[in-house]
């Protein structure tokens, strides 16, 4: 009779009974691996996945991320702390007037105060030495003249705005482009005017090669326009990077392309059929406007990962404050002061009043240079999303090991805390609070009192500025109905509730069988 042998494992296919031996071998550790080239039988010396040949197997540890530093909080912010909840919420958004003024000041008023004219460049046929010494003389530095020999091309270059006037010293006649830029065809044809008749040359004939509709008299529709597409760009993104930090790129961008369409369509149907200012052209500026809130869109995205709620500074400073005054809506580049000059060349909003005027007036340079403007403030953007994700993401996993906040951070969650004593107190007055699941209890006639009595016009009371007790007072009670109280026929209002047990819990009912319930929800 032969003997099982025990270094074997027995295959049996019947179940385990319970009380019975089990015997489970130990599996023995496979020192190599099955081979690639067919068959199931493991490759003899083949090391075991995951080791290198020659070294025995170690088990691999997951590695830990450095931990820095906890927070250190400072003197004047723990002093910021003790201030009342709505205090310091108040107090962290009052940069946003001073970055008002201040942006105002320098940009606004510093641009706007004095436009001088400075390198305004002029066209003269033929190449009359007269004229250009004598302005040179009379106003030195203000204007340059460019001799050309044929009085078409000047008079196109007037019209792209490469130009301010024309000059033909021939027929003494002066070409000017109002529809481009009004400020210049009014200035500067008198001024050639006057220096003309200083030498004793009369005044010269006016021309007009690209007038202003009656609708748009003074030239700003563009420049307003501009401001108003701008403004609603940096606007929703602005909003995304203040109160959508953890959606995804796909989400962010869906909403700036829906939110642009919206606003594009707005825009242009308010300034177009509704108001008047332009006629015509609203298909093509609606294109327009739609691609300008996009690309200001995802540029203004981007930034907010790097600055947070601060994104409504740097959005305006390249948008609003610095964009306007650059922009040539107003004055000419040739009448601003430097950067304001220099960055006609860069701002968004040069570009879009160059294809606004060019689109209904037929002046300006054309949108060659408005599309590649549009284009790489796109590509600024998604670059800036792309690599600030990443680090707003590496910033926020530092904070969360670190329990690292801001004092926005914590005065949110003071005034959190305050709104939930303060609602508790509303109800105490009306005989009413809150238990932890959230219902409504009511309160015996001797925890009720209002203690509104103190303050003054300036501080308030120790709840409010409300120094008097609500006209409603104490809030009735009704029961359902279909339930009756006890010992009467009629529902209405129960004036005096119920005894209660302690101060912060209903009392509990008996139940049929006389024993008082037992649990968390007994007492409701």
């Amino acid at each position: 009779m032969s003997t099982p042998r025990n270094d074997v494992p027995r295959n049996n296919d019947l179940p385990e009974r319970d009380g019975g031996p089990r015997q489970h071998p130990a599996p023995k550790q496979r020192a190599t691996r099955p081979s690639t080239r067919g068959g199931s039988k493991p490759r003899r010396g083949a090391a075991v996945a995951g080791t290198r040949p020659g070294r025995p197997s170690r088990t691999t540890r997951p590695r830990q991320a450095p931990v820095p530093e906890p927070q250190r909080i400072g003197r004047y912010r723990r002093w910021y702390g003790t201030l009342h909840p709505s205090l310091q919420l108040i107090g962290l958004q009052l940069w946003m007037p001073l970055f008002f003024i201040v942006g105002f000041c320098l940009c606004y008023v510093f641009a706007f105060h004095a436009p001088h004219p400075h390198d305004v460049p002029v066209a003269i046929i033929g190449s009359d030495p007269a004229l250009p010494a004598a302005v040179q003389k009379a106003l030195p530095g203000e204007y340059v003249f460019h001799v050309y020999d044929s009085l078409a091309v000047a008079k196109r270059d007037v019209v792209a705005g490469t130009m301010a006037v024309a000059y033909d010293p021939a027929t003494n006649e002066v070409f000017k482009a109002s529809a481009h830029q009004f400020q210049v065809a009014s200035l500067v044809p008198v001024t050639l005017s006057t220096v003309l008749t200083a030498m004793g040359v009369a005044a010269p004939k006016i021309t007009e090669l690209a007038p202003l509709p009656a609708y748009d008299e003074y030239g700003t529709v563009a420049m307003y326009v501009m401001l108003a597409w701008c403004i609603g760009g940096y606007m929703v993104a602005m909003f995304i990077g203040i109160m959508g930090g953890p959606l995804r790129h796909r989400t962010r961008m869906a909403v700036i392309v829906v939110g642009g369409l919206v606003i594009s369509l707005i825009t242009n149907t308010l300034a177009g059929p509704v108001v008047g200012a332009i006629h015509g052209h609203w298909i093509q500026l609606v294109l327009i406007a739609w691609g300008w809130i996009v690309a200001i869109g995802l540029a203004v995205n981007g930034l907010s990962y790097f600055v947070g709620r601060f994104i409504a500074a740097p959005a305006m400073i390249c948008f609003v404050f610095l964009s306007m005054p650059s922009s040539g809506g107003a004055y000419p580049k040739w009448f601003m002061p430097e950067p304001f000059a220099w960055l006609n060349n860069v701002v968004v909003g040069s570009s879009m009043v160059e294809m606004i005027k060019h689109q209904i007036y037929g002046v300006g340079p054309g949108p060659t240079r408005g599309l590649v403007t549009m284009a790489c403030y796109a590509a600024a953007g998604l670059v800036l999303m792309y690599f600030g994700k990443m680090w707003w993401e590496h910033r926020r996993i530092r904070a969360i090991l670190t329990g690292r906040t801001t004092m926005f951070q914590d005065a949110q969650n003071a005034n959190r805390e305050f709104l939930g004593k303060q609602r508790d107190a509303e109800l105490e007055r009306h005989g009413l609070t809150s238990t932890e699941t959230g219902t409504l209890s009511v309160l015996r006639d001797d925890d009720w009192e209002d203690e509104r009595v103190s303050g003054d016009v300036f501080m308030g009371g120790r709840d409010g500025l409300e120094t008097e007790s609500t006209p409603t007072g104490r809030i009735p009670v009704v029961r359902s109905g279909s339930a009756q109280r006890p010992g009467g026929t009629q529902n209405g209002p129960r004036n005096r509730p119920a005894p209660r047990v302690d101060d912060t819990r209903a009392p509990a009912r008996p139940d049929a069988s006389g024993e008082r319930p037992h649990g968390r929800h007994a007492d409701r």
